[in-house]
């Protein structure tokens, strides 16, 4: 019987060692002890939560400032200040969504506790501006509190689900959006050799740009000790682990943003809008964006328009559309990321998610109690069954509101199956495991919207074909390379060929033929059969060909390109595919002629576990890799919390630093490093401790 504990009490106990008021920031960095271990890996030690935040995010700083506040630029609608006109249609989209006053009207009415956080997030970031006058921030000299709440609507609704709401031209969405994946499982004792719960956390995100992620714990004298993974300017890990449980998310695709067809249709009234026969009226607004010319910056204003359902932010067939994003102007996601990671079991854990301020993400847990989760997470709209929310929906009807939302406990979910296991890869939630699946005919067809994956079919083999994992077979799964895929695509190639007779590609199908589909940086079918491919179907960074050509053609195609890039058709799958570090926001093109490592891993649309979405390079031959495996963690939940992880780079994006491609050699080698978190073990593999601002200490044990 699980101890149910109080969450907000938690949360928003005021166990403060200090007024806040009287703590100047050189007093809160004297309080705080940073531990770099022998990977830049940073381990904040603090005497209370928002100590931690301040030193978490100082620690960020050092490592990569550009790229918090480059996060910061694009969240508050003033990247065209810097990039000029190529970011405007982004910098409209936030001023259109309001982005900046929804953050500033959520720090005023936040909680003491929540405020407490932001200010040290802020009061962080400035301490080290003022610590290290030889950084030039472009654009952002000060930062405000209520910035973290811009950049965590930036993060998850413009880069998230404004792009899944469907129904909006190319013009209106980035066309270059990352594909944005990610795989996530975890099993029982009964499946684990020591008799312990295991977690395999593994989002796939971008490797430049906003939303790479960083790696850091903190620890504070309230309680509070997570250690994990956040996007660069987040406050503290959003997925990793505790003392007593972990875990992780994957994008879910549920039914939480509708796109309405608003009739403007009176002359004499411009902002009228027909609704329930009558009219309403439409807020209007107008904005200047700075946008950076060859010769100044220059001001443009711009005019936006909102109806009682959301910003206006396209216009089709002669209608206006609107957009509504669930739990947009609520907020309170932070409050709950917050909350999980204060949680001590899985009670608390389902009452810190309870709120559903989180509006997507599914989230599979594990626990040293040996309990394992899984949840289809989303903020879910209640809505009429009459009309089809796939679709733009009529604006002018009541009929077509949202009445509430659906419960955490109304959400597709599993707890501790019969199988011993859960997964989810991107994937539907009624084929998470074997026995005990969530049933679709309980759920309203609006809530789900995906259906099942070639990574989640390669998972649940994985999971379910395997006995009893020990801690080493559960890091090798992490970057599994076969690909289930190949199991009918190759052998349907294969065919064509015998039925085409087309002598000249008879090696090329041997390879293919004799290949036992797993990939290696040696393979040379791995190579032949991702670039045909390619060809036949496309992959999320690599268009299919137009018009869907015939089988054998494409590998004939295939054979000529490598021929005369490589003067081989024989190509080793790592000879071609690379992992390369270049500027953090991946403005500086990759080159044949720097440093570059072969990886194994592919993408995730041929069914492997191991995904690395690699794109060509203009007059390069070679392919380097933009986003999949980003940061991985394996956490084993014995009395004592043991993980290990990696990231695909390194903690530090100065090319001078040793921390800048130390986990890449690693990660190319499908290996993992130490993930430390007791003290003893981190100051036993310290390189350096010190206060922010530089001060070097030796802390005494805690």
């Amino acid at each position: 019987m699980l101890q149910v504990r109080a969450i907000p009490a938690l949360v928003f106990a005021a166990a403060i060692l200090w007024p806040a008021s009287a703590a100047t920031p050189e007093q809160v960095a004297r309080s705080i002890t940073i531990y770099r271990d022998s990977y830049g890996v940073p381990h904040v030690f603090g005497p209370t939560d928002a100590s931690c935040v301040f030193g978490y995010i100082y620690a960020q700083a050092e490592d990569n400032f550009w790229q918090i506040e480059d996060g910061y630029i694009r969240s508050l609608g003033r990247a065209s200040e810097v990039y000029g006109a190529k970011t405007l249609d982004d910098d409209r989209l936030v001023r259109a969504l309001e982005i900046p006053r929804l953050a500033q009207a959520e720090y005023d009415r936040a909680t003491p506790q929540s405020k407490k956080l932001a200010d040290a997030l802020a009061d962080g970031l400035n301490y080290y501006l003022t610590r290290n006058p030889q950084v030039k921030p472009r654009i952002i000299n000060h930062f405000e509190p209520w910035y973290i709440y811009a950049f965590n609507r930036f993060a998850l609704y413009h880069q998230f689900i404004y792009r899944q709401a469907g129904h909006l031209a190319p013009a209106d969405i980035d066309s270059a959006a990352q594909p944005q994946g990610s795989n996530m499982w975890a099993v029982m004792p009964s499946k684990s050799a020591d008799g312990h719960a295991l977690l395999f956390i593994n989002p796939h995100q971008p490797f430049f740009g906003v939303g790479q992620w960083y790696e850091g714990q903190v620890h504070s004298d309230e309680g509070w000790d997570m250690s994990g993974a956040s996007f660069f300017g987040s406050g503290f890990p959003t997925i990793g682990h505790n003392e007593y449980l972990g875990w992780s998310h994957t994008v879910n695709r549920p039914d939480i943003a509708d796109v309405y067809a608003e009739a403007f249709d009176n002359p004499s009234d411009p902002l009228a809008y027909k609704y329930d026969g009558a009219y309403r009226h439409a807020t209007e607004w107008t904005e200047t964006i700075r946008v950076k010319t060859a010769n100044a910056v220059e001001d443009r204003r711009y005019s936006f328009r909102k109806t009682h359902h959301g910003p206006i932010v396209a216009k089709r067939d002669g209608k206006w559309l609107s957009i509504r994003m669930a739990k947009f102007e609520e907020g309170g996601q932070i409050d709950e990321w917050y909350a999980m990671s204060k949680a001590h079991n899985l009670a608390e854990f389902k009452q810190a998610m309870s709120a559903v301020a989180v509006p997507m993400f599914n989230a599979v847990y594990a626990d040293r109690e040996g309990n394992i989760f899984y949840v289809y997470n989303g903020a879910v709209p209640k809505r009429s069954p009459k009309y089809d929310y796939s679709d733009v929906v009529d604006g002018s009807t009541s009929e077509t509101e949202w009445h509430g939302y659906h419960t955490f406990n109304e959400l597709p979910q599993v707890t501790n199956p019969k199988s011993g296991f859960v997964q989810n890869c991107n994937s539907t939630p009624f084929e998470t495991t074997v026995f005990g699946n969530p049933d679709p005919n309980e759920f309203p067809k609006y809530m789900v919207g995906e259906g099942d994956t070639d990574r989640a079919r390669i998972s649940r083999r994985i999971l379910w074909n395997h006995d009893k994992f020990t801690c080493d077979e559960w890091a090798k799964a992490g970057y599994d390379t076969y690909v289930i895929d190949a199991e009918t695509e190759s052998p349907r190639l294969v065919s064509a060929w015998e039925a085409a007779k087309q002598p000249s590609l008879a090696g090329p199908i041997a390879e293919l033929r004799n290949w036992d589909h797993i990939s290696r940086t040696n393979s040379v079918p791995m190579t032949l059969y991702l670039l045909w491919r390619e060809k036949q179907y496309g992959t999320a960074v690599i268009p299919a060909a137009k018009p869907k050509q015939d089988p054998v053609e494409s590998l004939a195609q295939v054979v000529a390109s490598l021929e005369k890039n490589f003067g081989t058709w024989q190509v080793p799958f790592g000879d071609l595919n690379r992992l390369e570090r270049r500027q953090s926001g991946g403005e500086q093109p990759f080159s044949d002629e720097v440093k570059s490592l072969p990886v194994a891993g592919a993408p995730g649309d041929v069914g492997i576990v191991f995904n690395f979405y690699a794109r060509p390079e203009k007059d390069q031959k070679r392919r380097y890799g933009v986003a999949g495996h980003s940061f991985i963690s394996v956490v084993d939940f014995g009395p004592e919390v043991k993980a290990r992880s990696i990231l695909v780079f390194g903690e530090n994006s100065d090319p001078n630093s040793p921390h800048y491609f130390d986990q890449s050699e690693l990660y190319a080698k499908q290996e993992f490093k130490p993930a430390w978190f007791s003290l003893t073990e981190i100051k036993a593999h310290s390189e350096r401790a010190y206060h922010p601002g530089g001060e070097r200490t030796e802390r005494a044990a805690r």
